[in-house]
């Protein structure tokens, strides 16, 4: 995108393992752009994420997944910066190397409510609400609110935005577990998704 003679730009960040990619993952994105104005949102899949053992799938066919998700969408794009760095790959690391990479970013990452709940297990918290601000989706049953980590992180609150969005109860987990069970989760899934899981032999 060309964002010359722009002094600040505002461009969201949503990370994961995108493992696979779906709904849920397009409607935080879309909401939280038209929420928040923003210029951009950038997918960052994850590399080597070291709250999990390891990703179901290779990079490839993730990326490949995540490209026919943001499909015809020009204000939406991938990032390699973790996928192309040795691991292990925390949230604050990229985020300081997405900001480097984007000076004129003012940079919001996009999250679930069930990470906001979890925020105080992540690396290095406080150093990542300085890079960043922090956008929320609600999930259901996950009860957060904006000062629910004030005494051990100042200053979040302030640095948190919580959007008005549908409530997705829809997981990377939950979809494989339904493909594996062979129900109908093409739905839940953005087009040609499903058809390329189903042409790879993926989540068997």
């Amino acid at each position: 995108m060309n964002w010359n003679g722009l002094t600040e730009v505002k461009i969201g960040i949503l990370g994961g393992t995108f493992d696979p990619p779906h709904i849920g993952h397009l409607l935080l994105a879309e909401f939280a752009q038209h929420a928040l104005d923003l210029a951009q949102v950038i997918f960052v899949p994850a590399g080597d994420p070291p709250h999990k053992d390891a990703t179901r799938t290779s990079a490839v066919h993730r990326l490949a997944m995540i490209e026919m998700a943001i499909a015809g969408r020009p204000d939406w794009a991938i990032s390699r910066v973790d996928l192309d760095r040795p691991g292990p790959h925390y949230t604050v690391d990229m985020l300081r190397l997405l900001a480097s990479h984007y000076p004129q970013g003012d940079l919001y990452f996009l999250m679930g409510g069930d990470s906001y709940r979890d925020l105080l297990t992540w690396s290095r918290p406080a150093e990542l609400i300085e890079i960043c601000q922090i956008v929320v989706m609600q999930r259901p049953a996950v009860d957060i609110y904006p000062d629910m980590h004030a005494a051990a992180l100042p200053g979040l609150a302030e640095r948190s935005r919580f959007i008005d969005a549908p409530l997705i109860g829809v997981s990377s987990t939950d979809v494989v577990r339904w493909l594996r069970r062979h129900a109908p989760a093409a739905r839940l899934l953005p087009p040609g998704v499903h058809d390329y899981i189903q042409a790879h032999g993926l989540y068997k």
